[in-house]
């Protein structure tokens, strides 16, 4: 008997904040169950004024339903991506509908980086470093490491999300790169 699908997998998102630059990197790798689906999906973009970048591990439908309720958010609270985040994980929590989508999303701007999640949390690392998703703890682990190494914060992005593409099957190194000026 063929083993039955877990439903939709895979995505790696790692932001990295360093100098004077902060960057989200996704991978483009949906899967169902054991199939790749799409090798070169957009699991990161700008979003608002494009000062903020925000990258997504879930499926695209809650993907976009997500996305487009933060950028709702950041038109109401005039740009504040901290209270924009606050209150979308409120919703997030207490919304029927929104309360089922399986979800994490890692948002930034040049100020700040957030994890949000659908249980209502509104998280900011301590070093500077989000990884969710699939190959999340590969992608992390790599970017702890090369932190102290003369590499920008993209370059960091780039490998680590390299090496989580070795080690996940759930994740490629087909990537989308974003990156923001911090200064």
């Amino acid at each position: 008997m063929s083993e039955q699908p877990k439903g939709w997998r895979g995505t790696t998102i790692l932001s990295v904040r360093k100098g004077d630059q902060v960057v989200i990197v996704g991978d483009g790798q949906v899967s169902l169950g054991n199939t790749v689906i799409k090798a070169n999906a957009r699991k990161v973009r700008r979003i608002g004024d494009g000062n903020i970048i925000a990258g997504f591990a879930g499926s695209t439908a809650d993907a976009f339903a997500l996305f487009e309720r933060l950028e709702e958010k950041l038109e109401r609270f005039n740009g504040q991506l901290t209270r924009a985040c606050v209150e979308m994980a409120k919703d997030w929590r207490t919304d029927r509908y929104l309360r089922k989508l399986e979800a994490m999303m890692a948002v930034v701007d040049k100020d700040v980086s957030l994890i949000l999640t659908g249980t209502g949390d509104v998280l900011e690392p301590a070093d500077g470093i989000i990884a969710i998703g699939s190959g999340g703890n590969f992608a992390l682990a790599a970017a702890k490491a090369l932190m102290d190494q003369d590499l920008s914060a993209e370059e960091i992005g780039r490998r680590s999300l390299k090496i989580a593409a070795d080690i996940c099957v759930y994740t490629n190194d087909n990537l989308t790169v974003e990156t923001l000026d911090t200064k």
